[in-house]
């Protein structure tokens, strides 16, 4: 039986082995850590839970997709529960907007809350939905960089639709056009944060995002968030994937154009096949230093980064959902600060995510879990410690301010995760949380390739590489990878 190693247990590593396993290959897993999951994990604390990283499940197929593939049952391993409320998005002036799911409810409480119309929300939506029928098959299931993915009738139609697609256009600018309102526009605006990316500079076919909330629909696993690694690291181990944890790769061996093996702290592991999770900087900055370097792999401006506060608050909101949004009046000199000073904005963007709100074992009665969360920059040698001083305290008015109580007298439980924190644990280059951002017009044609071009046998998948950073688009990482590999 041919061997296959995986570098990295984050969700792709983990999406990449079972499908491996799946495909004949011995599939075993090298994590550095002493869990799996990598930013997909979870803390506690005085009887708090907390998701530490991702808190938003869209697209729950290309989980439950892993499941059917290895014959066994999705609910008898992982089971989820459809969101009514989107989000609950809060304005300083006051304005409460919750974000329905269904489009008909949602476009009517813009029109009732802002100066902008139900039917712009509904053609905006639409918009979405189109963009994203368009570009799916071609950039999201396919690789960019093998040339018999552009010949296909697929790739025809998106050719001839690129002119609708607002490819040259900002995200903010097309969303200005179809609003009048600052409010929505913000609202739309912050799309662009799912990818790490400016809204006032990325390209305005991220607009292709709301669908996959709207359209698609959010959900939240029971158990949380946490459940998908869990869940998935069972499916792992019951069809034979090892997992090796604490043990570190060191480097990567190669001979010829092929890779041979890859030595650990601890060990040796020879490879037929060798699948990297993590970060495509590490890997040929650390890993394989005698490969030809892709010099644009650090040319591509990086994706912001987060400071995550996780609190437990010893009171209930009834105004706060799963998910809420508290915007900055000026959230074009936010990201001007993130991308530019390379620092953070004194009235940040605030979001707050509470599971407790439905899983109720995740907070003491009485109690929320707070996964407070601002987008930051990536680490460039900034004086962080003053930085997330001065942030906490500017998060704790701004909540303070908008809900009228004193949110820091509630706090009974702290903890918190920085940006250097993001690059210790997960080995993401400079913390960011998606690899390099999308703020350039071709930037999914710059994202790093699934396969390596000087070894036959390496291939990549995760956050940093194409299609994307997220969970859906990890996952869907992993399916191209199992498509490339032939045998």
């Amino acid at each position: 039986m041919k061997k296959a190693v995986i570098v990295g247990s984050g969700i792709a590593g983990i999406a990449s082995a079972i499908r491996l396993q799946n495909k004949g290959y011995s599939v075993q897993v090298l994590e550095k850590n002493s869990y799996p999951g990598g930013k997909l994990t979870q803390l506690n604390g005085k009887g708090f839970r907390f998701d530490a990283g991702p808190s938003l499940f869209t697209m729950p197929n290309l989980v439950t997709e892993l499941f059917e593939i290895s014959g066994k049952k999705t609910s008898d391993y992982f089971n989820y529960d459809q969101l009514d409320v989107l989000c609950n998005y809060f304005y300083e002036d006051g304005t409460q907007i919750s974000a329905s799911s269904n489009i008909d409810t949602f476009a009517d409480e813009i029109e009732k809350k802002t100066t902008d119309s139900a039917a712009k929300v509904k053609k905006h939506l639409n918009k979405s939905k189109f963009i994203y029928g368009v570009t799916e098959e071609q950039f999201l299931r396919k690789s960019l960089h093998k040339i018999d993915s552009f010949f296909s009738v697929a790739t025809l139609v998106s050719v001839f639709k690129l002119p609708f697609l607002n490819i040259f256009s900002s995200m903010n600018q097309v969303n200005e056009k179809a609003f009048s309102d600052s409010k929505t526009i913000r609202l739309f605006n912050r799309y662009a944060t799912y990818n790490g990316s400016n809204p006032y500079k990325a390209p305005g076919i991220l607009n292709i995002i709301p669908h996959l909330e709207f359209g698609l629909g959010a959900y939240l696993p029971k158990g949380g968030m946490h459940e998908i690694t869990n869940s998935l690291v069972k499916l792992a181990k019951e069809i034979g994937v090892e997992f090796h944890f604490n043990q570190e790769v060191i480097s990567i061996q190669t001979e010829n154009n092929l890779v041979k093996s890859v030595t650990t702290n601890l060990d040796k592991y020879f490879a037929d096949i060798l699948v990297c999770n993590a970060d495509i900087h590490t890997v040929y900055d650390k890993l394989l230093p005698s490969a030809k370097k892709l010099k644009e792999v650090d040319k591509e401006e990086r994706s912001s980064s987060a400071l995550i506060f996780y609190w437990g608050i010893d009171k209930e909101f009834q105004e706060l959902d799963v998910h809420n949004i508290m915007f900055t009046e000026d959230y074009k000199t936010e990201f001007d600060h993130i991308f530019d000073s390379k620092t953070i904005y004194e009235d940040p963007t605030v979001y707050i995510n509470i599971t407790s709100k439905k899983i109720k074992e995740d907070a003491p009665t009485g109690k929320e879990n707070w996964f407070v969360m601002i987008n930051v920059p990536s680490v460039y040698g900034q004086d962080w410690d003053s930085m997330i001083t001065q942030a906490r305290k500017n998060i704790l008015m701004k909540i303070s301010r908008i809900l009228g109580e004193d949110i820091e007298k509630l706090i009974v439980f702290e903890e918190q995760l920085t940006p250097q924190l993001i690059q210790d644990k997960t080995y993401s280059f400079k913390g960011s949380l998606y690899g390099t951002s999308s703020n350039s017009r071709f930037a999914a044609f710059f994202r790093h390739k699934n396969f390596s071009s000087q070894y036959t046998n390496l291939y990549f998948c995760g956050g940093s590489v194409h299609p994307g950073g997220g969970i859906p688009l990890a996952l869907s990482s992993a399916k191209i990878i199992e498509k490339l590999i032939q045998c």
